[in-house]
């Protein structure tokens, strides 16, 4: 009896992945829940493991075919009596020499989308028909296939991507069909290599800011000094009592939890003609992973404590070095946090993460010669940048929000007496 490997749920707002790499190949024998193959989808990597123990018989996913939930990526047969064999081997054997040993056979490549019964190549070479969530996509901003042009997925296919891309050109260009662009020739010391669906995935998403937000950005400056004192005073005794040292991301996730409290419409999202205000704060921390940003979510910032997040940071960044963040981990953000300080940048322009009206930019903490009560001192001082959405947030609530985030860290009572 043979086991179907399915896809298994992807998580909040992700329908479709790509089978990125097969660990197993037709033939080998598994285990129960060992890792057969790797699912990529927009946000992070997925593990499939093996249902039950047995013999991969089947491969019907091969490696850059697109999948959706509860679709079969193969078969896993009991013992190994089921294994898909050549067509030679059952052939007649001669009488004089040893029967001949089933040779393992692997499927060949599917040309239409995968699990989708009766499927025909359209008629006159026109080439292969859309991935599934490409085609709804077509479906949906009423664009036909031949507009998008020749795809990048596997025989030249249309990718959701692909139809995103298209959707993001001016619109000019959008009701001419797109001509292919051939790959450039590579010169000397040049290779070319596919981008991965989780980069691919943060181009068209940050394009997409850049198309559909009015982005502006306004900055600011702190003084360190306070908060630096306080962490060197108490540094000790807080790891000590909660196990995890007291780094700076914990100052300003309350600084900005305070500052949203104030100015709600930096925590808000346009949704159509609607505004949503969120009477909750889920705060994205931006963290480099293996393969790219990523940027799981802190929820309900506004009920935790010192402690609280500097846990759940640190565990974020293990994760996403291990590349074991969930999915759920990595939705439903409503502000977030980036610190290019920790690579060195003195100042930034950071980019919303859609569909958020905010993200607050930390960088690097620098000594400058100051003014401070009439005469030039030398202190640690930060630049922060804000972006935001000015379709929904006014200068002046930008301004005064990034000015609360700066009083609340320049005075870190502020941010314990909550005020």
């Amino acid at each position: 009896m043979a086991t179907e490997i399915l896809v298994p749920t992807l998580g909040e707002s992700v329908s479709t992945a790509t089978v990125a790499r097969w660990l197993k190949k037709v033939g080998d024998a598994v285990k129960a829940d060992e890792p057969l193959v790797e699912l990529e989808t927009d946000k992070v990597t997925v593990e499939v493991n093996a249902p039950s123990a047995g013999v991969v018989e089947a491969i019907s996913a091969n490696e850059g075919a697109e999948v959706t939930p509860g679709m079969a990526l193969g078969t896993i047969s009991a013992g190994g009596a089921n294994v898909l064999v050549s067509p030679r081997a059952t052939a007649p054997a001669p009488a004089t020499p040893a029967p001949a040993q089933p040779q393992v056979e692997t499927p060949r490549a599917v040309s239409g989308p995968v699990g989708v019964p009766g499927y025909a190549p359209p008629a006159g070479g026109a080439g292969h028909a859309p991935l599934p969530a490409a085609a709804k996509l077509l479906a949906d901003a009423g664009v036909s296939a031949g507009q998008v042009g020749t795809g990048t997925a596997k025989d030249g296919r249309i990718s959701k991507g692909d139809v995103l891309d298209f959707l993001a050109r001016p619109a000019a260009t959008a009701n001419a069909p797109a001509a292919p662009k051939a790959p450039r020739a590579l010169g000397d010391g040049e290779e070319r290599v596919k981008m991965t669906r989780l980069r691919r995935t943060i181009a068209s998403r940050l394009k997409e800011a850049q198309n559909t937000a009015a982005m502006l950005t306004t900055f600011n400056e702190v003084d360190m000094g306070a908060a630096m004192a306080l962490r060197a005073e108490y540094r000790d005794a807080f790891e000590k009592k909660h196990g995890v040292k007291l780094g700076f991301m914990s100052f300003f996730v309350k600084a900005c939890v305070a500052g949203l409290k104030e100015y709600p419409a930096v925590n808000a999202e346009i949704d159509g003609e609607d505004v949503v205000y969120k009477h909750h704060v889920h705060m994205g921390i931006a963290v480099g992973g293996p393969n790219g940003l990523v940027v799981p979510v802190l929820r309900n910032a506004e009920t935790l404590g010192f402690a609280d997040i500097e846990k759940a940071i640190g565990g974020f960044g293990k994760r996403a070095r291990d590349g074991q963040l969930k999915l759920e981990e990595l939705s439903g953000g409503s502000f977030t946090i980036t610190n290019g300080g920790i690579y060195g940048s003195l100042m930034s322009t950071p980019i919303l993460n859609p569909p958020q009206s905010g993200i607050l930019g930390m960088h690097k903490i620098q000594d400058r010669p100051m003014a401070v009560g009439g005469k030039v001192e030398i202190r640690p001082m930060m630049y922060l940048a804000l972006s935001y959405d000015h379709r929904i947030v006014d200068g002046k609530e930008a301004v005064s929000f990034l000015v609360r985030v700066k009083e609340g860290i320049e005075d870190p009572r502020r941010l314990m007496l909550d005020l």
